[in-house]
């Protein structure tokens, strides 16, 4: 079955349930599925990001209309590699009023935001015109639908994520494990919201859309980091080139759902923030069976077969 875990690999590793939680604690428990290795140490003291001037509304609403000009070379290797890394998709501006809307966000919601914690909440954009004006932008969306090679896409969930001073590790995964929709035409914008070295824990990427096939048969574990550590040391063997770099202010990342990717510890002192938006093709259905690693996705899709918005093309 596209876009989930199998049935039969559900079944084995004790999958074959639906997440009862929260976003939040669902990344609680996700995290604890990591190998922390070398995770210890001194944070790298970094400041917050300076507020910036923002930029007026009707230029802001222009620019977020505007495409974004993919070239042959970036879809060959979205095509290739399962994923590619985009520069000034933002300017710094349009970064720095982003990240305060979700400051903001998360702090109207009450979220407590420790050292070492994982803070995310999803459907943003359901709740804030500001924040729905950046995940429903053309801009995005286009975007996606140009790497997917897909005439329009729609809005599977946006999803804040920050990785607060001492988190850990996020383990090695694939999304096609995760979201719910029963087609492989699905892909993530990953957009750092501050200058991303990698003391932070930027997204890292393995190379190869169908890398999967290596680990198709590792199980995996609920309770413990085995499963992290397997597809470490098969890509380890396998000699698989792993793209971990930091990215700039404005840089974004796209990912399939087919690609692999982690992300390492936040081991500065400034929260690690990300609004991550996951865009499917128009017309995929939804699984009718979402598992454990799903999470609280359900949420995501609440008329059958559709998530609820078009991104305009």
């Amino acid at each position: 079955m596209s876009g989930n875990v199998s049935q039969t690999h559900a079944e084995r590793d004790g999958l074959d349930t639906a997440w009862t939680g929260d976003n939040n604690a669902w990344w609680d428990w996700y995290l604890t599925l990591a190998d922390g290795g070398g995770d210890d140490g001194p944070l790298l003291e970094l400041a917050e990001p300076a507020a910036l001037p923002e930029p007026p509304a009707d230029e802001l609403a222009a620019l977020l209309a505007e495409t974004y000009p993919v070239t042959a070379e970036q879809r060959a290797t979205f095509a290739r590699d399962g994923f590619v890394k985009l520069r000034g998709v933002l300017p710094p501006a349009a970064v720095g009023r982003l990240r305060r809307l979700l400051v903001e966000h998360l702090a109207a919601g009450g979220r407590d935001r420790p050292a070492g914690r994982f803070t995310s909440d999803e459907l943003m954009w359901t709740r804030s015109g500001e924040i729905a004006e950046f995940v429903l932008a053309r801009r995005l969306g286009r975007l996606v639908a140009d790497l997917l090679d897909v005439a329009d896409v729609r809005i599977y969930h946006d999803n804040v994520l920050a990785k607060e001073p001492a988190c850990g590790r996020t383990p090695w995964h694939f999304d096609d494990h995760h979201f719910p929709i029963d087609s492989q035409r699905v892909a993530t914008v990953w957009m750092p919201l501050q200058q991303t070295p990698r003391e932070m824990g930027p997204l890292s990427f393995a190379r190869g859309v169908d890398l999967h096939r290596l680990v198709d048969d590792v199980p995996f574990s609920t309770t413990d980091a085995s499963y992290d550590r397997a597809v470490s040391q098969a890509f380890a063997d396998a000699e698989v080139s792993v793209e971990d770099g930091p990215f700039e202010l404005g840089e974004v990342s796209v990912h399939s759902s087919l690609c692999f990717h982690t992300a390492g510890p936040n081991r500065t002192t400034a929260p690690r923030m990300v609004l991550a938006t996951t865009y499917f093709a128009d017309g995929a259905a939804v699984v009718p069976r979402p598992t454990l690693v799903s999470g609280s996705g359900s949420s995501s899709c609440p008329g059958p077969g559709r998530a609820r918005s078009s991104t305009p093309r």
